[in-house]
């Protein structure tokens, strides 16, 4: 059966799709739960991480010198070259660590570089101010530094919780296998059963998770913004 003309191993009707999806609802949904736990877990790590090396680089120029090419290094690399290295360091048996490594490797330059440039933005007379009050660095940090760069970080969520989903995905692409529970798998399954229909429907929520997990972090964007100009 072909929709306008083009067969439907190509492109189901969208009526198609809506029907598998309802009926694999269920198996999808549990499926896409796995991704976004794998998603959100490498998205913390990559933010806890990403802001105690850009805290470092701040205090200490030879330490960021030092550490950020080999971040450079890890961010231009194809995440597809290095997903088989980390899986077959992990084992076949830690895929969902293997995940969560892989997505934070892709997830984890962007905080870096943003807030990273957050906290070298600081206007010097606020910093001139604090120093001739005789702050200290947690005080600095806390009540200078950390409000300056939260625009930054809150940008760089944004963008790095997506690739945080593409680098779960693209590691569940190269496992390969039914040790995988998540959505991606899903998909591939579907799609050696030539089961087009839920293929669709498979991206259509990996789709939906994506502009969830964006658009989240855009409203807590706005809510600082809001609250920063109050």
């Amino acid at each position: 059966m072909a929709y306008a003309g083009i067969p439907k191993f190509v492109l189901p009707a969208p009526s198609l799709i809506y029907a598998s999806l309802v009926s694999n609802l269920s198996d999808l949904l549990w499926a896409g739960l796995s991704t976004l736990e794998v998603t959100l877990k490498a998205l913390f790590a990559a933010a806890i991480s990403g802001i105690l090396f850009a805290l470092l680089f701040s205090v200490s120029r030879r330490f960021e010198m030092t550490v950020y090419p080999f971040a450079v290094i890890l961010q231009v690399t194809p995440i597809i070259a290095i997903a088989p290295l980390v899986i077959i360091w992990v084992g076949i048996d830690n895929v969902d660590l293997a995940q969560v490594i892989i997505a934070w490797l892709v997830a984890f330059f962007p905080i870096l570089a943003n807030m990273s440039a957050g906290l070298k933005s600081v206007d010097q007379n606020l910093q001139d101010i604090f120093t001739l009050y005789g702050a200290n660095r947690w005080q600095r940090f806390w009540l200078l530094l950390w409000p300056s760069s939260m625009p930054y970080l809150l940008a760089s969520l944004k963008v790095s919780g997506g690739l945080a989903l593409i680098g779960g995905v693209v590691a569940e692409f190269v496992a390969g296998s039914g040790a995988s529970a998540g959505l991606a798998w899903r998909i591939i399954e579907a799609g050696n059963r030539l089961n087009i229909e839920k293929m669709f429907a498979g991206l259509l929520i990996l789709a939906l998770m994506g502009m969830a997990i964006f658009y989240f972090f855009a409203f807590l964007e706005n809510l600082w913004l809001k609250r920063s100009k109050a």
